[in-house]
């Protein structure tokens, strides 16, 4: 393979994936290939097939998907597990077809099981029930990570392929979704206490006790973490993983309890008014906490620390604001 691969990068446009090409971009990597989904839609087979013919790349990330928040996941249950399977099969079996060698699914920490115990590490998939809400999404995001595992060990030695997969914690940064009802938490507090500290509102109340323990990455780190996995050594990515458990962690490495972020966020925001918790609403999971020793034996660890991760989220959502 030459040292400038032709890349292309599934998903461009969502957060993760615009994460990913900025950094490919930084480390000199010129020879990106993009589609955006009216150019390509990675549900139709034939599309796909003609463009891995056409395109002819030598690496694939894979960080399409349709994603959303519990509402989404609840009420489009059928939408989520279609569009995710297909865009997976699609992908993977016709990069396949179409000689590429290297391929990174992206995947979600929804994929282990509802009360897996805490830290989750790799080896807890599949031992459980998974959360309700979300299992449509999950079980389309497991399918990846099979589907990854099977073709290296039927095409791994005849074909030289290389498939991976990485497993995100809770990620946030440019790019989020700060919509009022479907964005996730950090999104959803940041647009919050900006709008009461314009609004002067007195107070901001939050859902829960407060208590739920959650972990956050930063989303360059996680696209640093991606492009790492991708290139690493097969020889020292074999050394860490089995060839029916290869997904890997990347999470942070420590958690927060959500009154613990809610005071960061406040403090980045500059709100001055109190916080309050409504009890009557539900808490969630008390703690989600994935363990990511095995990346971090590989060589690899988040760098950027929640707070300064928060100040760059706020002046992202803040650009939004002046579009």
């Amino acid at each position: 393979m030459s040292n400038n691969p032709k890349i292309y990068v599934a998903g461009h446009r969502g957060m993760v994936g615009s994460a990913i090409v900025r950094d490919l971009h930084s480390k000199g990597f010129t020879n990106i290939v993009t589609r955006t989904h009216a150019e390509l839609d990675l549900c139709n087979q034939q599309a796909v097939k003609e463009f891995f013919i056409n395109e002819k790349p030598d690496q694939v990330y894979l960080a399409a998907a349709k994603v959303g928040g519990i509402y989404a996941n609840n009420t489009f249950p059928a939408e989520f597990i279609y569009q995710n399977l297909m865009i997976e099969c699609n992908v993977i079996h016709q990069a396949f077809l179409a000689g590429v060698k290297k391929l990174l699914f992206l995947g979600s920490s929804c994929i282990y099981p509802k009360l897996a115990e805490q830290p989750m590490t790799e080896s807890s998939l599949l031992t459980g029930t998974l959360e309700p809400t979300n299992e449509p999404y999950a079980i389309a995001k497991i399918a990846g990570i099979k589907m990854c595992e099977s073709y290296n060990r039927q095409y791994g030695k005849t074909h030289g392929i290389d498939y991976r997969s990485v497993m995100p914690t809770n990620l946030y940064g440019p790019g989020d979704n700060y919509h009022s009802e479907n964005s996730h938490v950090i999104p959803a507090l940041i647009r919050r206490f900006h709008e009461a500290k314009l609004k002067e509102h007195s107070q901001v109340v939050i859902w829960g006790t407060g208590t739920p323990r959650r972990e956050f990455l930063y989303v360059e780190d996680m696209a640093q973490a991606s492009i790492f996995v991708m290139e690493l050594e097969q020889a020292i990515y074999l050394r860490r993983t089995q060839s029916m458990l290869s997904h890997i962690n990347v999470g942070f490495g420590s958690d927060v309890s959500i009154q613990e972020l809610a005071l960061l966020i406040k403090e980045v925001v500059d709100y001055q008014g109190k916080i309050s918790f409504d009890t009557t609403k539900p808490d969630g999971a008390p703690r989600k906490w994935m363990d990511s020793s095995r990346l971090e034996e590989m060589g690899w660890k988040a760098k950027i620390p929640l707070k300064d991760g928060l100040q760059r989220a706020y002046l992202d959502y803040q650009s939004t604001l002046s579009i």
